[in-house]
């Protein structure tokens, strides 16, 4: 019993700090409601892990994770955001934009729950990646313009519910006798993460944003691909019907 509920304890952690990053955000802690964020994110990654290293995997554990990913990834994001960018926007432009990106989200993880995906690959940026960016973007609002959060925003909204493959790093594994490194990597994540509140979330932002990016890129090679085999099928077509009224 104890061993079934071990992965849920880093689901429901990864909830809790997401809950934090919320209270944080509104009390003016920008930088260390990004944090939880990221730390979530860890949490995130374990639970997965640990459930399969322990061959514990069950359907609550499932709809547990994406219940709270929804909070962590999806609505603490959104509302870092929001804070930090948004609050001198249209409201209804601010409420709207900053809606969108959690109803993405929760799209996200339904498709993902009830839908098999390609092995090795997610469809869709997944929200993890997705809160991460946009959370630790907002920290940017003073470089950015604010035009650019909200374009940002909606792409990273439209990525999550897209049909782009991301690679999936989840798969991988941990072995029952690394468990221990477990506690000694999230304490290590939480000393760096206190003592250089302001610089550790911007340097997450720059590998989530490749990993992000990369959907983005293949999205566009997609669309040129479709379109330089529809000019192929269409003058196929056409030679076709030129023969035959040739003949």
């Amino acid at each position: 019993m104890i061993t079934k509920s071990i992965p849920n304890l880093f689901t429901i952690s990864n909830l809790v700090l997401g809950i934090i990053s919320i209270i944080l955000v509104f009390n003016g802690e920008n930088d260390y409601a990004a944090i939880m964020v990221i730390i979530a994110m860890l949490m995130d990654g374990l639970d997965g892990r640990v459930a399969r290293a322990l061959n514990v995997q069950s359907e609550f554990g499932k709809e547990l994770d994406s219940l709270s990913d929804v909070i962590s990834f999806g609505v603490a994001p959104a509302f870092i955001m929001y804070v930090t960018a948004f609050t001198h926007l249209n409201p209804l432009l601010a409420w709207s934009v900053t809606a969108i990106f959690p109803i993405c989200g929760a799209l996200r993880l339904a498709r993902f729950n009830v839908i098999s995906g390609t092995p090795g690959y997610f469809i869709g940026l997944p929200i993890p990646a997705a809160g991460g960016v946009l959370c630790t973007l907002a920290l940017f609002h003073a470089d950015l313009a604010t035009p650019y959060l909200v374009i940002s925003s909606l792409l990273l909204s439209y990525l999550m519910v897209s049909r782009v493959k991301y690679p999936n790093f989840k798969k991988v594994g941990i072995p029952k006798k690394a468990f221990w490194i477990a506690p000694i990597v999230i304490i290590l994540a939480l000393v760096l993460a206190i003592k250089f509140p302001a610089q550790t979330p911007k340097l997450i932002l720059i590998p989530l944003a490749f990993y992000a990016l990369y959907g983005l890129k293949k999205n566009v090679e997609l669309v040129f691909t479709t379109r330089r085999k529809s000019k192929r099928t269409a003058s196929k077509e056409d030679a076709s019907r030129s023969d035959q009224l040739n003949s």
